[in-house]
């Protein structure tokens, strides 16, 4: 049984990985129906969150089906970081997570996110000061260095775990890579292998099939993995990948009934959340991926990105089946 702290997440969790503009709660809840053991919130700018800001504020929300449930903060500042940390817990999440990998310039340049990776004293002591700060189990997601001649993962994993973090996931790429090339996740197995390393290490990275996780979890023997980019638009792969893992065998891709019938129940949840405009908005990086592989699809697909209206994607999604039969990926 994998615990943080003690929080039980089973054999093998599997997590969903805190995305920006991904990660909100209509997303998570169509993930969680789906298989996912624990789940983060988009990351929150700890600036933000000390100065009341409307879009980091609502970033809190948290349902209660959603449990258990981390809310991540980032930020380049102790102080504000400590600050925000306590106001996270607030929202009453199970865990307090705190993003070290966010590639994006206009985060890492400024010494947030995989910023801190140059600077490691600075991290332990932000993080020593954030356990000291709140309650809840604190946990961390990284990634193994600024660029490969920095990769210092073993280093940072047992500093982190010294000022008492809980759990540790780990993404197989260095930020210089932003997401190009092959996670390598040799590095995450060197972690967890260490005797010296007691809590969780979660593996993040490239896991985009039943297949390849059930190969990531014997050869690099991971506590757990967890999943960002692949369950865009296919929330299914947590269920697919558990089953795949206990019986061997791979489930039905899901008909097109079920997808567009999890596709409205998220498009349903995002309007009443941020509202129409904003709510169709953040739902069109999802289309592509919850109606992969139907043929003459495209016309569908831009009559879905560019509308305004809900009505309109809402009638446009019932009309899929008709459409399209029950042609699947």
């Amino acid at each position: 049984m994998v615990k943080i702290s003690d929080i039980e997440l089973g054999e093998f969790p599997l997590l969903l990985a805190p995305m920006e503009d991904v990660s909100d709660p209509p997303f998570r809840a169509v993930c969680k129906e789906n298989g996912a053991d624990l789940m983060y919130t988009e990351f929150i700018s700890s600036e933000g969150l000390i100065r009341h800001a409307e879009k980091s504020v609502q970033k809190l929300d948290i349902y209660d089906y959603e449990r258990p449930i981390g809310i991540q903060i980032f930020g380049d500042k102790i102080e504000s970081m400590r600050e925000a940390a306590a106001i996270a817990e607030e929202a009453n999440p199970e865990i307090v997570d705190i993003n070290y990998g966010c590639p994006v310039k206009k985060v890492a340049c400024k010494g947030a996110g995989a910023g801190i990776l140059l600077d490691l004293p600075k991290m332990q002591e932000m993080t020593a000061e954030i356990v000291k700060r709140v309650e809840k189990p604190v946990t961390v997601k990284t990634r193994l260095g600024w660029d490969h001649s920095t990769i210092k993962i073993k280093e940072v994993a047992k500093r982190l775990q010294d000022v008492g973090i809980q759990a540790l996931t780990i993404h197989g790429r260095t930020r210089k890579q932003m997401y190009k090339g092959e996670a390598d996740w040799s590095y995450i197995a060197e972690v967890k292998n260490d005797p010296e390393i007691h809590i969780p290490i979660f593996g993040n990275g490239d896991i985009d099939s039943p297949e390849k996780a059930l190969e990531y979890k014997n050869r690099f023997g991971v506590d757990g993995i967890m999943i960002g980019r692949a369950a865009i638009g296919y929330p299914w792969i947590f269920n697919e990948i558990k089953h795949f893992l206990k019986t061997g065998l791979k489930l039905d891709v899901p008909t097109l009934d079920e997808r567009v019938k999890v596709a409205i129940q998220h498009v349903d949840f995002s309007v009443e959340w941020k509202g129409e405009r904003l709510g169709l908005l953040e739902m069109r990086r999802h289309y592509t991926n919850y109606f992969r592989g139907i043929p003459n699809f495209k016309p569908i697909r831009t009559t879905l990105v560019e509308s305004e209206s809900y009505s309109e994607v809402k009638e446009t999604l019932l009309q899929i089946p008709q459409l399209f039969g029950e042609v699947v990926a």
